[in-house]
């Protein structure tokens, strides 16, 4: 292999495909990272085989060839090179990587690219296909990959279920505690329903890299049904799938409520952020009184207001107040805080409308204006006496 190309273009690449490289493997090729020629351009890959990225950039090629190398050392190198022309030369016969640089030269030592693991592409891909905006990928993913779970326990709460129906796209990601909904029109119906579990970590990467390159983003899943490719211009993503059976999520959304609750959202995330400064040593937990207590009889107007406390027995106690829109009678609540500050700072809307039945019931959070299209669920925290 005998290949040219600018210094910007192949550090830009290898930020993107870095992140799937394998920290923690038993394969040595696994640490590294495939650069190949393909159809005229630089082909980067890594995977950690629960992942795989890939990246195309323009480059000018002598010659046709592949390798791969230590991904850390290949990426520093690239990183702090000037900002000129880079030459990359493989040796076959030693598998080392000639690299120029300005008046910078080095030699990797390299694995065969034959031991690389083979990864789909989107042109060698046949199966179902859903193509959405790639702003519309980003939202979605942001506002439900938070709410997976961690814990490995149960594999399929690890995973963001992501159902194609119609012309209607859901994905929705819960872990016991909260869950979180999100549906999307999609420009053209799909041919058949679709309904696959993808693990946590891809989709948050590709709602990390969607938002760099814009455009549109083709989901193909693979005809065995083990994998799902995101296709988006010179970016690939495959995952592996989660196997089992997402819950149903349509069960766990309260079909009522007793008290809704509206208010400023930014003003509500600030004052769950103050609130947590004593929270976080009373394990996060974050009290909303609603009140709707009787203003001065001269106004003939009801006062209506969300109280904020938070309170720990070492470091003392904090109370706010905020103007509310108020349907329904008073009722104390508790929250996990850092629950509360992670959906209040996806909701994406100026008001949020919380809705509630009873202190040990899950409270409901919707955008006002759209609550069809995000529906966010937590679960409360025992309230005990102050």
């Amino acid at each position: 292999m005998r290949v040219s190309c600018l210094q910007e273009n192949l550090a830009r690449g290898l930020s993107i495909v870095g992140r799937a490289v394998a920290t923690r493997s038993t394969l040595p090729v696994l640490a590294n990272v495939y650069i190949g020629t393909d159809g005229g351009r630089l082909k980067l890959m890594a995977t950690n085989l629960e992942i795989g990225l890939s990246c195309w950039i323009g480059a000018r090629v002598e010659e046709e060839g592949a390798t791969t190398v230590p991904a850390r050392t290949f990426d520093e190198l690239v990183k702090q090179s000037p900002p000129e022309q880079i030459e990359l030369e493989v040796d076959t016969r030693t598998e080392t990587l000639r690299y120029r640089c300005g008046s910078l030269s080095a030699n990797i030592k390299g694995i065969a690219a034959s031991e690389f693991p083979i990864m789909p592409t989107a042109e060698e891909t046949d199966g179902a296909t859903v193509r959405v905006e790639a702003d519309v990928v980003a939202e979605v993913v942001e506002q439900v990959v938070f709410a997976a779970a961690t814990d490995e326990t149960r594999p399929v709460l690890t995973g963001v279920l992501m159902e194609f129906e119609e012309d209607r796209m859901t994905l929705a990601a819960a872990d016991g505690f909260r869950l979180s909904v999100r549906s999307a029109r999609l420009g053209a119906p799909v041919e058949a329903p679709l309904r696959v579990i993808v693990p946590a970590r891809a989709m948050a990467e590709l709602g990390r890299i969607v938002k760099q390159l814009g455009g549109e983003v083709l989901i193909i899943l693979t005809p065995n049904r083990n994998q799902v490719l995101f296709h988006m211009g010179e970016v690939d993503l495959v995952s592996q799938l989660i196997e089992g059976t997402f819950p149903d999520y349509r069960l766990i959304i309260p079909k009522g409520f007793e008290t809704r609750v509206v208010v400023d959202r930014v003003r509500f995330l600030e004052t769950v952020r103050r609130a947590l400064i004593f929270a976080r040593d009373a394990a996060n937990i974050v009290r909303l009184e609603v009140d709707s207590t009787g203003a001065p009889a001269e106004t003939h107007e009801q006062a209506t207001r969300l109280i904020v406390r938070a309170e720990a027995l070492e470091t003392g106690s904090g109370k706010e107040v905020l103007p509310a829109a108020v349907e329904g009678a008073p009722l104390e609540i508790a929250f996990n805080g850092r629950y509360l500050m992670d959906v209040l700072g996806v909701v994406g809307s100026p008001q949020v409308a919380l809705e509630l039945t009873t202190p040990s019931s899950p409270g409901v959070f919707k955008p006002v204006g759209s609550e069809m299209e995000f529906v966010h669920v937590v679960m409360p925290m025992h309230l005990g006496g102050r």
